[in-house]
């Protein structure tokens, strides 16, 4: 078995290399039947007797820019202006097509010999990932027995944890913290992409058997070949009556307060929370009892970045349209490590102000605790090559599971610090409007800080993934 194997190995090997080498011939046998054809045209031949013969009238009126009938009178359309043309001459005097091609060939294999260990790196890239997902086969397996959309949904979630843990080393601590049954509600630090969203729902499904629901835009519906995608991963677009009902039914939820101001304005540096005025996260809590686990994934914000002059550009007009646009660079493979805070369970006389300032307190000192400020790209991958401080055990049967050996009772705000417990008030949630109830019409991330003044954002809405 392993014989024919290797057999059918060297025979695709041998194919791909035929395959190569007949293409490279191809192409290179079409560009010289064209070149010739080209040389061949009268006009051609005609422009460089023009250069060569009149060399005054080529140095007074340049040479020809493009291929056709040579009117030295025409110069508007048929010439370069007088200060090129000594460099456009130099050109032509010392450089020719055959000497180009001369220089082709002679660099070709120095070219192929740099992007074939391109290929062959992505190939070994690819092996690692599927190495991972093997050794979590028993999972998927599992997944199928139960339901067809579970195995799909472990199979993809299988993928994203080996592209996060190959290209981020991602890892979650206080995995323990989440529930292994019943609600609770995430509220987490929008980066500028929500990749490590992408890498927490697949280690929920993977190693607590559990989807965490993600509230979503409703553009992200209407994107040709997503609305399968986000009906198996259960991304659904909700007002605050939704999400509470969600909850009610035992499901985890995430929820970022930031938005699209949070992802693309706040300030890589010092990671700055902008949520706002933002209370539509609050409401749910109130309405569904449901614990809070406070959420911040470290270097969320130096993986993508957007440029400063994109926010000092682009922040005038995401307040005045709501269009989310701000260039966004990045991709940086820097180590992310999400950070779960114990679940916070709040008395139901809270008030939404209250829980707001607990939870964004909580937020930040998982900021303060874990982020490396001012955020840096460069320190951020080398702590791919520091010893992990989590202890996490490299193995695929038990990764994540005895992370956190804290207890994950939830706590009470009692148990909290004094400068983040809530006010003790009757019980005095205000009735707001249906307007307030909705969702903001945006994206997965919006608002600022309470003393900003471009600040004109709904007090009940809820912002999207």
């Amino acid at each position: 078995m392993g014989v024919l194997k290797r057999v059918q190995t060297s025979t695709l090997l041998q194919v791909a290399t035929g395959t190569f080498l007949v293409g490279s011939v191809s192409l290179y046998l079409a560009q010289k039947r064209v070149q010739n054809r080209v040389r061949s045209l009268d006009h051609y031949q005609e422009a460089f007797k023009i250069i060569v013969k009149h060399e005054e009238a080529s140095e007074l009126l340049g040479p020809p820019i493009q291929v056709g009938t040579v009117d030295l009178a025409d110069r508007h359309r048929n010439y370069v202006g007088d200060t090129d043309s000594r460099w456009v001459n130099g050109v032509l005097e010392y450089w020719d097509l055959e000497y180009l091609e001369y220089l082709l060939w002679l660099f070709l294999p120095i070219f192929v010999a740099f992007v074939l260990p391109i290929f062959i790196l992505f190939f070994i890239y690819g092996s690692v990932i599927f190495l991972h997902v093997y050794g979590l086969r028993h999972r998927i397996r599992e997944a199928y027995a139960s339901s067809y959309w579970d195995g799909a949904r472990t199979s993809l979630a299988s993928f994203w944890d080996g592209v996060g843990y190959l290209w981020h080393g991602y890892e979650v601590n206080g995995l323990d913290n989440i529930p292994d049954e019943g609600p609770a509600l995430f509220v987490t630090y929008h980066g500028t992409l929500p990749i490590d969203i992408y890498y927490l729902i697949s280690k929920c499904i993977l190693f607590k058997k559990r989807t965490l629901h993600v509230v979503g835009d409703k553009f992200v519906f209407k994107i040709p070949g997503w609305g399968a995608l986000c009906k198996v991963f259960c991304v659904t677009p909700g007002t605050v009556e939704d999400c509470i009902a969600n909850l009610e039914q035992g499901n985890l939820l995430i929820i970022a307060p930031g938005g699209v101001r949070e992802a693309l304005f706040s300030n890589p540096v010092n990671y700055q929370i902008m949520w706002g005025k933002r209370l539509g996260f609050a409401k749910v809590v109130i309405g569904s009892n449901a614990p809070v686990i406070p959420m911040y994934t470290e270097n969320s914000r130096d993986s993508f970045r957007t440029p400063r002059w994109g926010r000092l550009c682009f922040r005038g007009l995401y307040e005045r349209t709501r269009l989310p646009i701000c260039p966004i660079y990045g991709g940086f493979p820097v180590k992310m490590v999400t950070h779960l805070g114990k679940p916070i369970q709040f008395s139901e006389d809270s008030l939404p102000e209250d829980i707001k300032h607990v939870v964004k307190n909580a937020v930040a000192d998982l900021i303060r605790e874990h982020q490396h400020l001012p955020g840096s790209i460069f320190k951020g991958m080398w702590q791919r090559f520091k010893k992990n401080k989590y202890g996490n055990k490299e193995s695929n049967d038990i990764p994540l599971v005895e992370r956190n050996n804290e207890n994950s009772t939830p706590a009470t705000v009692d148990s909290l610090a004094p400068e983040v417990q809530i006010k003790q008030t009757p019980l005095r949630i205000r009735q707001s409007n249906k307007d307030e109830d909705n969702l903001d019409e945006l994206d997965p991330l919006a608002l600022d800080d309470e003393n900003d003044p471009d600040l004109k954002d709904n007090d009940g809405s809820i912002d999207r993934l």
